[in-house]
């Protein structure tokens, strides 16, 4: 076998000297901050992962790519690659001219001579690229939603690499994992792809793929940007450190590739494969439903179970690295061993846990098998996803003026803090005014800003394991939408409609600020001569009339003991 694959292969940086030089004369070009997912581009492109490419996508490369996944010069590449931006900024660009390429901290990484400035036709990318324009797909949302409407290419001139402060040790680039395998006398190496912790059938499947390949095996997970709601990487990359000591040192290695993946199964695979191939690897493993983003709009995956192999396997002698497939692992109770599920025979009890299921399980703080995964992984796991019941989350009352909210939050406050365990906050309309918000009126404008503020401290509680209680008005469902995202991005959400008739909060009319409103002396009051939009779906409804204000507590206590984020005794 040649050793081709351990050879250098070209990058885009140009010498220490020159990138002083470069970097000094970058100060008067119009510059481009780079968004995350540009980063990780351009990191591979000037590194020589994505070698062929010379740099971002020309026009007639990037339709040649969308069209037949191939280069205007008949190279195969599937994946566009293109620099996207605003459209103010593309129209004030001439072709030829260099702009300087930086990072979000203002770092020049490099400088792109533009000689391709279009607005391409994203339907149809979509259509091509990810076989369908659905914006269930992460990629085709990304595409037709943050992605700016204007593409550039043209070549690009590298300065420095992106700056990484996490696990500095791990991150190699293709230069240097092709000099590891020399050094270490490597010739076949098997790569797996991964952007999920993994878990013993993943174990089982990496060494038979090896044994099967008799190859050294590469673990090269992904740690640039995956999926929405995929375990971040600091998580992943803690499990991945705990599997190792499980594979024999001298056969193994693990290094962290910085992709944006795309979710594009198929395309995706082929991607992969050129990748590793870059990164001098000989052997890729290819699963089923390679990178599938999961289920379309009408439910349906996006992807056959086998397409990507299909497509790889098409095109493997050409990219020069060869597909291993590989087969979906089950637990054989009875041999108490994982198997391909493809050969097992009839009547033998075989087990297995999806994604969904192991979910779950950390939730509600349920056991997790050994057969299953690692204790050492189930350990790391937990710390990032504690059951609920240890979790943060937010209690968000809302309800007009006199409702009883303020009552209601001081009593579950009061509950909360007597079963103790975690720090409870009130976030009361009085005391944010005094302590966020002292600045605002009550316009809406403002009343909007001071539900965020709120919402905002309150996710902020909530993602460190605290629990928040908010009583505000909040008369305006789009607002409490956004609060609810906020902070359901770190845990859980209970808002509770505290439903007591405007005749009856104006009959207490405790603070007098009915009659005020109704005489006109307080403008824009809410149920007076403002609105307040019921919400539609609150976790709980409460009505204060005839009720007194230790039941109202306890039946948030019981929806949230429901919700599972209070434990029962």
């Amino acid at each position: 076998m040649s050793m081709n694959n351990l050879a250098p292969i070209p990058e885009l940086y140009v010498s220490h000297e020159s990138a002083l030089k470069l970097k000094d004369e970058a100060g008067d070009l119009p510059s481009w901050d780079l968004t995350p997912r540009q980063i990780c581009d351009l990191e591979l492109l000037m590194n020589g992962g994505f070698n062929p490419l010379k740099g971002f996508l020309t026009e007639e490369d990037y339709n040649g790519v969308v069209d037949n996944m191939r280069l205007a010069d008949g190279s195969l590449w599937p994946m566009p690659i293109n620099l996207d931006v605003s459209e103010e900024f593309a129209a004030g660009l001439e072709v030829g001219q260099d702009i300087a390429l930086r990072d979000q901290e203002g770092v020049i990484l490099a400088i792109m001579s533009v000689t391709d400035n279009w607005k391409p036709n994203k339907a149809k990318e979509a259509e091509k690229v990810f076989g369908a324009d659905d914006l269930a797909h992460p990629a085709v949302n990304y595409l037709h939603n943050s992605a700016g409407p204007v593409y550039l290419g043209g070549p690009v001139t590298g300065i420095q690499q992106p700056v990484h402060y996490d696990f500095r040790g791990r991150r190699d680039t293709p230069n240097e994992l092709r000099a590891y395998f020399r050094k270490l006398g490597w010739r076949r190496i098997v790569a797996f792809q991964t952007r999920n912790p993994l878990h013993r059938a993943h174990q089982e499947l990496t060494f038979r793929a090896a044994k099967e390949a008799q190859a050294n095996l590469l673990i090269h997970p992904v740690v640039g940007m995956t999926k929405p709601g995929d375990v971040d990487h600091f998580t992943r990359v803690r499990c991945y450190e705990a599997v190792l000591d499980k594979y024999p040192a001298a056969t193994t290695n693990m290094s962290l590739l910085n992709l944006a993946m795309r979710m594009a199964g198929p395309r995706e695979a082929v991607w992969h494969g050129l990748i590793r191939a870059n990164h001098g690897v000989t052997h890729f493993i290819v699963g089923r439903d390679h990178a599938g983003p999961g289920k379309n709009s009408a439910g349906e995956d996006f992807y056959g179970p086998y397409d990507a192999q299909e497509l790889f396997r098409e095109h493997q002698e050409e990219m020069g690295i060869e597909m291993v497939d590989f087969k979906h692992m089950v637990w054989v109770q009875e041999r108490a061993q994982y198997e391909p599920a493809d050969e097992i025979e009839e009547g033998v009890t075989v087990l297995n846990i999806s994604g969904t299921e192991l979910r779950r399980r950390l939730a509600e703080g349920l056991d997790i098998p050994e057969w299953f995964s690692f204790p050492e992984v189930v350990k790391e796991l937990r710390k990032t996803r504690p059951p609920r019941a240890q979790q943060g989350f937010t209690v968000f009352l809302t309800g007009l003026s006199g409702s009883g909210k303020s009552t209601i939050a001081n009593a579950l406050m009061v509950k909360l803090m007597e079963m103790g365990g975690r720090p409870v906050t009130l976030l009361d309309g009085d005391v944010v005014r005094k302590h966020l918000s002292s600045e605002l009126g009550f316009s809406k404008e403002h009343r909007d800003i001071n539900i965020k503020r709120i919402g905002y401290v309150a996710s902020e509680i909530t993602k460190n394991g605290g629990i928040a209680i908010c009583a505000p008005i909040a008369p305006y469902t789009s607002t409490r939408r956004s609060v609810r995202e906020m902070i359901e991005a770190y845990g859980a959400f209970c808002e509770v409609h505290v439903a007591t008739s405007l005749e009856e909060c104006e009959r207490r009319d405790r603070k007098g600020l009915y009659k005020l409103a109704r005489e006109g002396k307080i403008k824009e009051f809410t149920g007076i001569s403002d609105p307040y939009e019921e919400p539609a779906n609150a976790e709980l409804v409460v009505d204060t009339e005839g009720v007194d204000v230790d039941n109202c507590a306890h039946q948030v206590l019981l929806k949230l003991e429901a919700m599972g984020l209070i434990a029962g005794n």
